[in-house]
């Protein structure tokens, strides 16, 4: 047996396998075992090390992978669809998260139907970068997590780790108050935002119960959720329709005309809140979840062509879902005043008090300012109390579905970037208590107000950590020597990476309007956010430098990363592979 030694140039030693057969080769060099090596697939020996190599699907029901019919045939099936049908829904539930709700009624009270085509478009933007975190898991049987591991030095690996945790933990608090919010209608304010904050600690656990008893049946009871939120959503908008012809209108023609500053605002944020970092981190790690057979090219193209239709049929629904919330808002409270909806609630069969409806609704004549507490509120006091509490139990499907796919996420990012696999309890019990602890205590010591009051700031936290996500899938999809003949295109180049642009500078400009407008400005804070601004923007340069080296610009050749070297082995200088190959360009290093 003799080996094929390849150095990185960090030191790490990996090799290549190589077995002497009874016959050699007329030039008398050993023959190296390649029949498990692929150009695309997970085997690529351009990120393969054997210190620390990671078993494909280690993360994702290793022992279940899913089945996957008539991958063979060139027409399109629907049973095969079937098959790979539920990645893409619960990749979905992050378009429908509490945060994102309260983005959609809040650009309905501030912009009417206005704001509909920047929906429309951030669900398409999105649509685009999931496609990649697909192709991306498809092609190397990597997650993302798992390829920033093996493609990135230690210390900017670990700080891309903290800002996904941060992402993860965000979202996390985002929902636990969506879903303290929905017990508290539901229980006629029976269980306080304290109580509902515990409870969402032990009912997480017990709904993770549910993988114990399969993928597809935890795939169907996601399924399940999404048709709660499409029922108890879309009953507030066909109840009493808004007028079709204006929803049309907000669809399809661009602008925002009168809507001044705050429209522009919720115009960005609702792109801030469509397009969630740890959500590339989770739609890459699912589509791990069905038996693909990676050496076969026509394969992979099939899987990755039905995984693609699924997130467009599951976007598509989360779309529709979100425009029932912007819609039912923008008919019964745009251009509305606080006194106009405490009369509103005077003159109805509301069960609300009357000291509830002033705290939240005080008589004066200032635009109302919508939260999800309040948004219920209204419902109540426009269609009666049912209508509350419908509203309430969509909230409720909502924070419970996306507090369990951030789960996951926050299993896969841990497992892919210390490669560490922790138990799922501990997993769940680490990310439930920092996420609780704060928000716990704001429950406690804040009134309702401010808990729902924190959405723009978690916004603008997850928008911070969106180039830490984005630029590496745009950068790893973009690589020959990773993804091989399914290597992103010219035209595909440019167009995503002026998406990339577009979606992290409005993200930022998000950031620094909410920082300007709701902190207190003092020279401390100032130094401090420019500091933090300095190491951030350091930090986005250098996976920006990577990006340029992966589009085959050489600027950017002697970048500190993981670049494999072939050494020859026993001084044979005719054995295979006796070369240093660029892991990003695949071209040979002399």
């Amino acid at each position: 047996m003799e080996s094929v030694t390849i150095l990185s140039v960090n030191g790490k030693r990996a090799s290549l396998s190589s077995s002497s057969s009874s016959s050699s080769s007329e030039s008398g060099a050993p023959k190296l075992d390649v029949s498990q090596m692929d150009d695309h697939g997970r085997n690529n020996s351009a990120f393969r090390n054997d210190e620390d190599d990671i078993p494909p699907n280690q993360t994702y029901y290793a022992d279940e992978l899913i089945d996957v019919p008539d991958l063979g045939k060139k027409s399109f099936s629907f049973r095969t669809l079937w098959a790979f049908t539920g990645p893409g829904f619960l990749m979905s539930i992050a378009y429908l998260d509490p945060g994102n709700i309260e983005s959609d009624l809040q650009s309905g009270v501030v912009a009417g139907y206005k704001l509909l085509w920047v929906l429309m478009t951030a669900t398409i933007m999105g649509l685009l970068v999931q496609r990649l975190a697909i192709r991306l898991g498809m092609v190397t049987g990597l997650h993302l997590a798992e390829m920033c591991y093996k493609q990135y030095p230690k210390v900017p690996r670990l700080i891309l780790w903290i800002m996904a945790e941060i992402a993860i933990i965000g979202s996390d608090i985002q929902e636990v108050i969506g879903t303290s919010l929905a017990i508290y209608i539901l229980s006629d304010q029976a269980v306080p935002i304290w109580g509902g904050v515990l409870i969402t600690v032990f009912d997480t656990f017990t709904f993770l119960l549910l993988d114990k008893y399969g993928l597809r049946k935890l795939e169907l009871f996601f399924g399940f959720l999404i048709t709660v939120m499409a029922i108890t959503f879309g009953y507030e908008y066909v109840h009493d329709p808004p007028p079709q012809i204006e929803v049309i209108k907000g669809l399809f023609i661009p602008g925002c005309a009168g809507c001044g500053p705050e429209g522009v605002l919720r115009a960005v944020g609702i792109v801030g809140a469509v397009i969630m970092p740890h959500n590339l981190f989770l739609h890459s790690a699912l589509v791990k979840s069905r038996k693909v057979d990676r050496k076969d090219k026509h394969s992979v193209q099939q899987a990755n062509m039905y995984f693609f239709v699924e997130s467009c049929i599951a976007l598509l629904i989360s779309f529709i879902i979100n425009i029932f919330v912007v819609c039912v808002f923008a008919y019964g409270l745009f251009g509305k005043t606080n006194q106009d909806v405490q009369d509103l609630c005077a003159n109805s069969t509301s069960s609300s008090s009357e000291q509830e409806i002033e705290e939240f609704f005080p008589a004066n004549n200032e635009t109302v300012d919508a939260d999800i507490y309040r948004a219920g509120l209204f419902l109540g006091c426009q269609y009666g109390d049912a209508a509350r509490y419908i509203w309430a139990v969509g909230i409720l499907a909502a924070g419970q579905s996306s507090t369990m796919t951030g789960t996951y996420s926050g299993q896969f990012v841990m497992e892919g970037f210390l490669n560490l696999h922790w138990a799922r309890w501990k997993r769940v019990l680490l990310t439930r208590t920092i996420a609780i602890a704060p928000t716990l205590f704001l429950a406690i010591f804040a009134d309702i107000q401010q808990l729902t009051g924190l959405n723009d700031y978690l916004n603008a936290v997850m928008s911070l950590q969106l180039p830490f996500a984005l630029i590496p899938t745009l950068t790893f999809t973009s690589s020959p020597k990773i993804m091989g003949d399914f290597v992103n295109g010219l035209f595909n180049k440019i167009l995503l990476a002026i998406l990339a642009v577009v979606v992290v500078g409005i993200n930022l400009f998000f950031v620094v309007v909410t920082i300007d407008e709701n902190l207190p400005h003092h020279w401390a804070i100032y130094t401090a956010f420019g500091i933090f601004g300095v190491l951030y923007m350091t930090l986005v340069g250098y996976l920006v430098l990577h990006l340029i080296d992966a589009f085959g610009g050489r600027c950017c050749s002697r970048l500190p990363y993981e670049r494999l070297t072939v050494h020859k082995g026993d001084g044979d200088e005719t054995a295979p592979f006796a070369f240093a190959v660029d892991q990003y360009s695949g071209n040979r290093i002399n």
